[in-house]
């Protein structure tokens, strides 16, 4: 049985890099909460949507595909966020809170899309 150490050692420094962008993601989400726990209706899901999806990315180590999980989740909630028309007012809250949080977001799944995209391409030529 191969360990989580393991799995995660066996994992390229691309798609550690786009982990390392969710977890980001992660991280601005919690300022936000932090900063204004009303605008969530108790644990804010993007968490566990991006979590589940770093889950998955781990999981499929090994396959050229893997960092597409990262990518997905990424852009869906960015450009989703976007069309939404909830990331732009969040740049502009008067919560400082809120517009850290949304920055710290949105750099870090617009970082884990780009590296999850360059991972699966040297992925392909392995």
């Amino acid at each position: 049985m191969i360990t989580i150490s393991e799995r995660f050692s066996a994992i390229p420094s691309t798609t550690k890099l786009s982990l390392s962008g969710l977890g980001a993601g992660i991280v601005g989400l919690v300022i936000q909460w932090i900063a204004d726990p009303a605008t969530f209706p108790g644990f804010p899901p993007g968490i566990g949507f991006i979590a589940v999806c770093a889950a998955l990315v781990v999981l499929a180590v090994g396959r050229w595909w893997s960092p597409i999980f990262s990518v997905v989740i990424s852009l869906w909630i960015v450009f989703g966020g976007w069309a939404a028309g909830v990331l732009v007012p969040n740049f502009r809250s008067d919560n400082a809170g809120t517009v850290a949080g949304n920055a710290v977001m949105t750099a870090g799944l617009v970082f884990a899309a780009v590296t999850g995209i360059v991972a699966m391409i040297a992925g392909l030529r392995r």
